[in-house]
């Protein structure tokens, strides 16, 4: 198998994966519902951020350590899960608060005293749900050796394999992002807001207790 073989074979696969509704999907739809087209981007380049650090650990083996390692994927899970409930619960509660500065908050958000702080953060939500999630990393370390030629450097083709993943990434949420936006007329009210960050936080705190109850792998 050539290098190309490899990159146009894992295109498949990473292809299929990313148009599966998930976690990173429901994320990029709600910044870009609730908060603004560059928070909503900042978290999709934090997502492809944490896909490129997994498909680079896997191919060096620090996933294979992981994997390997029921200790030390449990004590990640916990973590990813403990994040995903942390997040879930906030967006939840602040559907929750009573009175008209809340509803305005949800409806129409203040502008960030430094736009560069709040891309910041938007970058550090996507990034931190997909690092905590180990079930990435797992599916790296189960599809990109078998992708890496002989002979060829695993460093560069997790780079390139990781890349193709992100890529596809970008395009598909970019595609959300504006389409968002084109429906923003009808999204960007109070209620929608609150019942898509009602949603969000439902799918975060169930995917958060689906992970620290399932058993190890």
């Amino acid at each position: 198998m050539t290098v190309t073989q490899a990159l146009l074979s894992f295109a498949v696969v990473a292809g299929l994966l990313t148009l599966v509704p998930g976690i990173d999907t429901a994320l990029v739809l709600r910044s870009s519902i609730s908060r603004s087209r560059g928070y909503a981007f900042a978290t999709a380049v934090g997502i492809s951020t944490g896909a490129m650090v997994w498909g680079v650990a896997a191919a060096v083996g620090v996933s294979a350590l992981l994997a390997a390692s029921e200790v030390a994927y449990r004590v990640l899970t916990l973590a990813g899960a403990g994040y995903m409930i942390w997040l879930g619960l906030s967006l939840i509660w602040k559907t929750l608060r009573k009175g008209p500065e809340a509803a305005a908050a949800v409806a129409d958000p203040p502008p960030a005293v430094d736009p560069g702080r709040d891309l910041v953060r938007g970058w550090l939500t996507g990034a931190g749900t997909n690092l905590l999630n180990p079930k990435v990393g797992v599916f790296y370390i189960a599809t990109i050796p078998q992708f890496i030629p002989a002979g060829t450097s695993p460093l560069l083709m997790g780079v390139l394999l990781a890349g193709v993943h992100c890529l596809f990434s970008m395009a598909w949420f970019t595609l959300l992002i504006f389409a968002t936006g084109y429906a923003s007329r009808w999204l960007k009210n109070a209620r929608s807001i609150r019942v898509i960050d009602r949603i969000t936080g439902t799918v975060l705190v169930g995917f958060g207790l689906k992970l620290a109850l399932e058993p190890g792998h």
